[in-house]
This record gives C-alpha cells, structure tokens and sequence, in this order.
C-alpha cells in the first residue's frame, strides 16, 4: 500500500495513521531489545521524526518501513548502552512495564518480555538480540529479518539460532501464572518473618538475588549468589525492610509481581524467575529512575 498524503476520516493524514498503527509494535520492537522503556520511547520518537521527512509517495509498505528503521535505531543504542553500563553501579536489570494494559506489548505473541529473558538477552549482542526478538515475538520471516539487518537470510537464521541456543540453556519450562501467584505469595510471607527453612525449601540450589537500586542506600551492589547465601541474606534484612511495608500485588512484564511500598511510597518492585524446581531469580528493581514510570503507569487502585 502507498502511505501517500490522503487524508483519513479522522482528519488525520494517512502518513501519521500508518505511523500510529504501527506505533505499538514499534515500541515492542525497541523495548526487548533495549530492556528500557524510557530508551524504546526516544527510539520511537525518533522514528517519527524520520518518517516526517520520508517521500511517503515512495513508500510502499509504512510498517516495514518503520520497522527497519526502529530495529537500526535500537541496535545502535544498545551498543551505546553496553558502554554506559559498564559503569552502571551495581546489578542492572530491565525497566519494567505494566502489561496488564497491553497484554502482548506490541507483539503477536506475549514472548521475550519477561524481566529474566530481558535480563539474558544482555548476554546477546545488540544484533544477535534484534534478529532473536523479531523471530521469536514477532514471528518475522528469516528474508525479512535479513533485509532489516542488512545480511544474509543464512545468517539471519544462524543469529537467531545462536540467540535460542543461549537462551535455551538457561531457560526452563516457565510455570503456570497461578503456579506463580502462589510460590510468590509463599516467598513473602517467608521472607517478610525470615523464615530460612521456607525459604530455603522455595529457593533454587542456584539462585541469585539481584539488587538494582542504580546505587542508591540499602540495594546490594553485587548480586546475591546460592540457596544458603540468599535465604541468609532475606533473613538478615527481614527485621529492618518488611516490618515499615506495605505489599501490593501488581502485574510486571507479563507476569505476578510484588510494589513494595513504605510510608506510601515505592521502593521496590520485586519480579521473580521460577521454574519447575522453584525461585531461579529474585529481580529488586529499587532504582527510582526505573520504579516511579512504572507506577505512574498502574491502573488507580
């Protein structure tokens, strides 16, 4: 289709629908593969301005289009990203968002949003990330993923098989959201009392504990690593963190998860990794700059 300069029955011209029916899997697009929604907001925007001063007559397919355009814009940023984290203080972890609005994020199906994927896609290279996350979410063609990459249909393929490989060997079968509700809900109630012996019976052999408070007091700046050292780490704080809080459930990145709030403000969200063996990752986002957009984002309660 020709985007054209018609105008639509809203009084809109057609450039700036084809821009706004795109929009959602744009931001979807920029979001998984820079972890932060405040990035994907500036990779978006940018993409508008571009297609301002695109020969719209020459476009034939705006959505693939834009697309090319935010994927680029979105590798590019995240290669600039890996330098400033880097210097990051302490663990960094993805910026939540609130799905519980837009269950599949801009995607044709809800994959590559959960914070511990988000988390494992770091380990990719920002091209390697981008080709994964249009297969997997998005469901794109490998000829396509090539055109947007400027590669060739057989390394297209070999990215996203080297991302799945990476991923697969560190993600096992997810549980059922229930499933999930329940072990968090024994998970706080444990470590609210610091009880070791649950949480050490819900708590993975291998779990880390990751901390990003981007250094603010009181977030640990090294991520906390085995059963025993977490479950001691949980119970040491207990005293000082659960008894001035208040817990709310809430929905992050597409699945259960907890606002912890003290004197009606925030000060951590906590999501949590689990599989069929129990709690592989518990993920504190703490920094203000990540936690406050997305409280803004909750529904009233």
């Amino acid at each position: 289709m020709c985007a054209g300069a018609s105008t639509g029955s809203d009084g809109t011209d057609q450039a700036t629908q084809d821009f706004l029916a795109a929009r959602p899997q744009l931001f979807g697009i920029a979001y998984r593969v820079l972890g932060s929604a405040a990035e994907a907001e500036d990779v978006v925007q940018e993409a508008w301005l571009r297609w301002q001063n695109t020969d719209h007559a020459a476009v034939h397919e705006p959505a693939a289009f834009l697309t090319t355009v935010v994927t680029r814009l979105a590798i590019n940023v995240a290669q600039s990203a890996r330098v400033r984290r880097e210097s990051y203080v302490g663990p960094w972890l993805p910026e939540p968002v609130d799905t519980s609005q837009d269950p599949q994020l801009g995607a044709e199906r809800a994959e590559a949003v959960e914070m511990a994927v988000l988390l494992l896609l770091e380990k990719l290279n920002p091209v390697e990330r981008a080709a994964y996350v249009l297969r997997k979410a998005f469901d794109y063609p490998y000829g396509r993923i090539a055109d947007i990459l400027e590669t060739s249909e057989a390394n297209a393929r070999q990215l996203v098989s080297r991302g799945r490989r990476h991923l697969g060997a560190e993600r096992r079968e997810s549980v059922s959201p229930a499933a999930h509700r329940r072990l968090l809900e024994v998970f706080l109630s444990a470590a609210r009392t610091g009880d070791m012996e649950v949480l050490e019976d819900v708590l993975t052999t291998d779990v880390v504990s990751y901390a990003d408070g981007g250094g603010i007091r009181g977030a640990s700046r090294i991520p906390v690593v085995g059963r025993t050292h977490v479950s001691r780490y949980l119970a040491a704080f207990a005293p000082r963190f659960w008894p001035q809080s208040t817990v709310r459930q809430v929905e992050a990145n597409g699945q259960p998860a907890a606002l912890i709030e003290a004197d009606g403000k925030p000060v951590a969200l906590l999501c949590l990794d689990i599989g069929a063996q129990g709690i592989k990752r518990l993920m504190w986002v703490m920094n203000p700059a990540k936690l406050s957009p997305y409280v803004a984002s909750l529904p009233s309660s």
